[in-house]
């Protein structure tokens, strides 16, 4: 069974309160204004990737999806903001009958995202969607980020698998979000128990140096995990000498011995004697694995080494270093009044310094070059244009408060390497560069 797919609550009693509380007393404001019920559209983007990154990627909607139907007022969390006085009694009987009922689109969960594309578009009354401001960019957020760094990981490992093992680099809440991201981005399989048990992502797992340390001698821990895992299994060989651990790993567990570990050293030169060393021995279908604080130009640098699969942690779970896409919600139309035939009017804020937004409800789709490789992403308002029909990438996501686009986390996989594939090649490309297409903006009457 695959959880991934029943929409299963976040292990909380409600996601209510994972927001700021500045929606709420913006609802209690709008409730006394009576503007609180005029048809509003909110839109999720950002203004620029990280520093350097050719593409995002779009990670976390099915997360979203179950916080949205989860997000509920129950007796205990009206009890805490009326405690806090964090709104008036008025606003109190309105959260306590709260049910997101309005529509969301969104582009698809796994595909690749640009400077100003409509990510996600969220229609309702203002004060059903302010509301889910804060948790959907906290979601958002953070496992595009992460999705983005195992985007550039598995894009550099080639065909060699790639291990989430980064639980332990972050909260523990955060880590299963984390590896749910990182199996969508290209890894094959996770050490989180957690992720494995919620979304039914590929677990693995054998020994840490303790294991080694906690034996008279290395031989012993060696013929014991053995003995308990099978010759198939993987010896960790760096603790004290890895020639003499390597040696020692196939005289135990023979020319059948599974793979070998290496967490330390100059892994590009240990892994090529290690290769030597066990193909010497017999042991040439003996795989090779290795960790230590790998990041995508790591991985990179030992393309050329004969290396079978490699383990990542921190800088995974940290976004190689961008553990955010700034992503922003904001209010891009809205009518004016509470008429539900009133027309919608397009608004924006106009600030200095780069945060300016553009109104309208937007639409976006992906112009192909003549050989089918993405060449621009554009963005507009009003009616889309013939030739870009069959080519928009928003898709409904809820309909009148009903999730109606739940996915496999496989289907979501499937689609990230497809989508990576049809850009042009040098979206792979590490080294600092603008994004891998521009985006373009219309507004067609």
């Amino acid at each position: 069974m695959n959880t991934a797919d029943l929409g299963l609550p976040v292990d909380v009693p409600s996601t209510a309160l994972f927001t700021d509380q500045y929606e709420l007393t913006m609802l209690q404001a709008a409730l006394r204004a009576g503007t609180a019920e005029r048809r509003s559209v909110f839109e999720v983007f950002t203004r620029r990737l990280p520093d350097g990154r050719r593409y995002g990627v779009v990670a976390g909607t099915g997360r979203v999806l179950d916080a949205v139907e989860n997000f509920r007022f129950d007796a205990d969390v009206l009890g805490f903001l009326s405690e806090r006085g964090i709104v008036d009694e008025a606003t109190l009987e309105w959260l306590a009958s709260y049910r997101f009922s309005g529509d969301v689109w969104g582009y698809p969960e796994g595909e690749v995202y640009f400077p100003g594309s409509p990510i996600m578009r969220v229609e309702g009354s203002f004060a059903e969607c302010v509301l889910l401001e804060t948790v959907i960019l906290s979601i958002l957020n953070h496992d595009s980020a992460i999705a983005a760094a195992a985007s550039r990981m598995s894009s550099a490992a080639g065909h060699r698998p790639l291990i989430e093992m980064g639980a332990r680099r972050t909260h523990e809440l955060a880590a299963v979000a984390a590896s749910r991201a990182a199996y969508l981005g290209g890894f094959a399989s996770t050490s989180d128990l957690a992720a494995g048990f919620r979304y039914n992502i590929p677990t693995v797992g054998t020994s840490a140096h303790a294991f080694t340390l906690l034996h008279d001698r290395e031989r012993d821990a060696f013929q014991a995990q053995v003995n308990s895992l099978g010759r198939g299994t993987t010896l960790l060989v760096d603790t004290y000498d890895v020639a003499e651990a390597v040696r020692m790993a196939v005289e135990v567990a023979g020319p059948e011995l599974g793979a070998v570990r290496i967490d330390s050293g100059d892994l590009l030169l240990v892994a090529h004697r290690v290769r030597q060393q066990l193909d010497e021995l017999g042991a040439t279908r003996t795989k090779i694995i290795v960790t230590s604080d790998l990041d995508e130009y790591a991985i990179a640098s030992l393309a050329a080494a004969p290396v079978d699969a490699y383990g990542v942690g921190t800088q995974l779970v940290t976004g190689s270093g961008h553990p955010t896409c700034s992503m922003v919600y904001k209010l891009v139309a809205r009518a004016e009044s509470a008429d539900p035939n009133a027309p919608l009017v397009p608004v924006a804020k106009k600030s200095s310094g780069g945060k300016t937004s553009i109104g309208g409800r937007k639409w976006a789709a992906r112009r192909l070059d003549a050989d089918g490789v993405a060449e621009a992403e554009v963005v507009g308002t009003g009616a889309v244009p013939t030739e870009l029909a069959d080519r928009q990438l928003l898709v409904e996501l809820v309909k009148g408060g009903d999730v109606v686009a739940r996915e496999p986390l496989d289907v979501v996989r499937d689609r990230h390497t497809a989508a990576r594939a049809n850009l042009p090649l040098s979206a792979t490309q590490l080294s600092r560069g603008e994004p891998v297409i521009p985006t373009e903006y219309v507004q067609v009457s």
